[in-house]
Order: C-alpha cells, then structure tokens, then sequence
C-alpha cells in the first residue's frame, strides 16, 4: 500500500485544525495522515487526537524553528490564526509570515491559508462609514488575515485561499448566543438588518478544508469560499426558537450600538457586521454553498447543526 500523504495542521486542536484532523482520520482510505500542530501536546483536546490515531507534534506559531520541523516531510499544511486569543493583528501578521517561510523551506505542495476579505480594500481609511480601529485597520480581525495572503503570494507558495464563514459556534464559546432581556425574554443580536450572514459549522471549515486537499491541485492558486447557509438574523432566531423551543427574538440593532456595547472586540465585530452588510451582495457571492457541498457531502444547515448543539448553547 502506497505510503500515506501528511498534512500538518497549525491548531489542531482549534475549531478548523480540529475538524481537519478529524476529516483526515475519519477516512482511512484517502491516502493522507493527520500530523497534528499544538502548542501543549500534554492538553486532553491534543490526547484525545493521539488516541484517535493523529501524530501529535509540539510546534509554535509564534517560533518559527519549530514549525519548519513540524512541516518537514509533510505533504500539506493548513495555516489558520486565532485573533481573539490576543487581538493583535501584527501577531497575526508574523504568525502568517512563519507559516509561510516554515512551508517554502519544508517544500510543502499545498498550503491552505485560512483567511478573510481585508476590509479596506472596500472602505479606505479615509472612509468615515465606520470607525478606523488601532491605527490602520476596519475590522482588524479580517484586515490582517487579508493582508497576509500577500506573504503567502510573494514566496511563490503552492496555496489555496479558504474564505471562511461566521461560526454557528460562537453561539456556544463566544457569548454571541440568545441573551435573556430585562423582560426575560431571549433575543439574538446579530446588527445586519435583512442582510444574511454567511455562517457554518466550524466543524464543517476542516472537512471543506479535507476537500480541497482531496482533489490534489485543482484549487492551488484559487480563493475558495464557504458557508452551510446564509441566513438572516431573524432566520437564525426563527431557527432557534424551533429548536429551543422557546421564543427568541430578532434584536436588530444598527452596528453603531454593537459598537458601543463595551465587551472585548465590540467595535471590531461591529465593524465587521457592517462590512458585511453593507458588501452583502460580494460577502454572500464569494461563499458558495454548492462549492462547499461538493467540497464536503456532509455539510451541515443551521437546522441540523442546532439538531446536535442545541444543549450546548448557554442561554444567559
């Protein structure tokens, strides 16, 4: 039997590194193994993949010796960043960049880059539609992902740009679930008036990502974009209302009081829904709910999704 492919995966034991990894292992016949990137290697999420069958390597994003030896003999990498362990988009930035220069020395032929649209391609600085966040950037979560895809480009790597979607899961981890009222009453705040938000299972993001890798290099080159469904605010709380079986209710603010609302991030998701809103028709246009279901068969709607977590989203 011909010997398996690796693909090293940067947060394996995140959102979209960990649906990867579980993608890779779930079919054995595919032709690739899972070599699994985490900081702690002793943490339960990076045990509970060596007992699933993943090799489980110590690697740093932020140290860049350690993820050349981490890429060395693999086939793939999946590059991903998390903002919001830091809010930094600098960090980000060079974490992309160590990444990128981990792969080109590794010879890695095919690089997935997790990214997102850097929003000011759309609104300049000068554009005053939205507040300039920390200096130089509109939604500083997406900026930094955009403006990194540029490092990839530069160092002539073999990549695939993955244009990701909002996770359903920030409903359960993010605190972006129904909030209870000083009525009592549950209400989903989600400021993008009838525009729909391109959102997916995170889950989904790593068997998309396993799709890509699947069809060898079709998509190198290309920006890939993704989403389950794309759905209102007032879809999504219709949705959940079903499905708690309580009513939650659509609060429509405007993203000028998102902005306000003073938690970490406000202004940076505030921004964000903004953007999305006002660019719907690209926003939606670049997720492509065919592409993303022939990428991954078993792609999830929001009705299912909450099928399975419903139980699992805090209702405070």
């Amino acid at each position: 039997m011909a010997e398996k492919r690796i693909i090293a995966v940067v947060g394996a034991t995140g959102a979209q590194g960990g649906g990867l990894v579980r993608a890779i292992l779930s079919d054995p016949r595919g032709g690739f193994s899972a070599r699994s990137l985490t900081r702690d290697v002793n943490s339960d999420k990076a045990k509970a993949l060596a007992k699933l069958g993943a090799e489980v390597v110590a690697a740093d994003v932020d140290d860049v010796e350690s993820l050349k030896r981490a890429f060395q003999g693999a086939y793939g990498a999946y590059c991903v960043t998390f903002f919001w362990a830091h809010f930094s988009p600098e960090k980000e930035l060079a974490e992309a960049a160590n990444m990128a220069q981990a792969a080109k020395q590794a010879g890695i032929e095919h690089v997935i880059w997790s990214t997102l649209e850097d929003t000011r391609k759309w609104v300049p600085l000068s554009d005053n539609r939205m507040p300039t966040l920390m200096g130089k950037y509109k939604v500083p979560h997406l900026d930094a992902k955009g403006e990194a895809n540029q490092v990839f480009t530069d160092l002539g790597l073999p990549v695939t740009f993955l244009l990701t979607s909002f996770y359903w899961d920030n409903f359960i981890y993010f605190g972006m679930g129904p909030k209870k009222g000083p009525d009592g009453k549950l209400a989903l705040t989600i400021p993008m008036g009838e525009k729909k938000l391109p959102g997916i299972a995170a889950e989904d993001i790593g068997r998309c990502a396993y799709g890509i890798f699947k069809r060898g290099r079709e998509f190198i080159g290309k920006t890939v974009g993704i989403a389950g469904e794309h759905l209102t605010g007032a879809q999504m709380a219709a949705a959940l209302t079903k499905a708690l079986g309580q009513e939650v209710r659509n609060n429509d603010v405007p993203p000028e009081v998102y902005r306000s609302f003073g938690f970490p991030g406000a202004e940076d998701l505030g921004n964000m829904f903004q953007f999305k809103r006002d660019f719907n028709e690209y926003f939606c246009g670049a997720r492509n709910l065919e592409v993303a279901r022939a990428l991954n068969p078993a792609l999830q709607s929001f009705d299912a999704w909450l099928a399975q977590n419903k139980a699992r989203i805090p209702l405070g």
